[in-house]
């Protein structure tokens, strides 16, 4: 079974949350680059109450968003994982992938990385049949890691998600969607 405590990739380590993370974690929340598509950006207070809603989603399902770790490069680069999604929309339940790394960590490829581990543990150690991921619309960084990593867009279950308000552009989310099977096809194309 994987050791879902601390997940391994070539360049990156997947692992619990330290409190030493939580400085960083802070610093890259209230960057308004990073929260663009966010309602706001968040301060310290609401940093740390994140990091205790993630340690509980672990604690109750065994998994989570991992704190991410480059050796050599940074303790903590961000976070990427697997979420049980608690809002209600046409396509809930389910398990989500998300990430969200520090500006200056962007564009290394990182989040593409972390997220193809974090199928790894939804496909093969959680034996799920789906996983989704959503974005805003315009959020083309985002949007280009969950094609990389092999989901397709769900043009029919792009939603308007509730915790965005009414009237803000940012409110219309788009969905995509990898099942298992497609999942199991990308890997034996690339060989892993």
């Amino acid at each position: 079974m994987t050791d879902l405590a601390n997940i391994s990739t070539p360049r990156l380590i997947l692992r619990p949350w330290r409190d030493s993370d939580l400085p960083e974690f802070a610093a890259m929340n209230a960057d308004p680059e990073v929260m663009a598509y966010f309602p706001r950006t968040y301060d310290r207070a609401e940093s740390e109450g994140q990091v205790a809603r993630i340690r509980n989603h672990f604690a109750a399902y065994g998994f989570g968003f991992w704190a991410v770790e480059a050796p050599g490069a940074a303790p903590f680069v961000g976070f990427t994982g697997l979420w049980t999604t608690s809002f209600e929309a046409p396509f809930t339940p389910c398990l989500e992938i998300g990430w969200r790394l520090a500006r200056r960590f962007w564009g290394r490829g990182y989040a593409t990385e972390a997220a193809l581990a974090s199928l790894g543990v939804g496909f093969g150690t959680l034996g799920r049949d789906e996983i989704v991921s959503f974005a805003v619309a315009a959020n083309g960084r985002s949007r280009r890691v969950m094609e990389r990593i092999g989901m397709s867009r769900d043009a029919a279950g792009d939603f308007d998600h509730p915790a965005m308000p009414d009237g803000d552009p940012r409110r219309r989310h788009v969905l995509y969607r990898l099942s298992r099977a497609d999942w199991i096809r990308s890997t034996e194309t690339r060989g892993l």
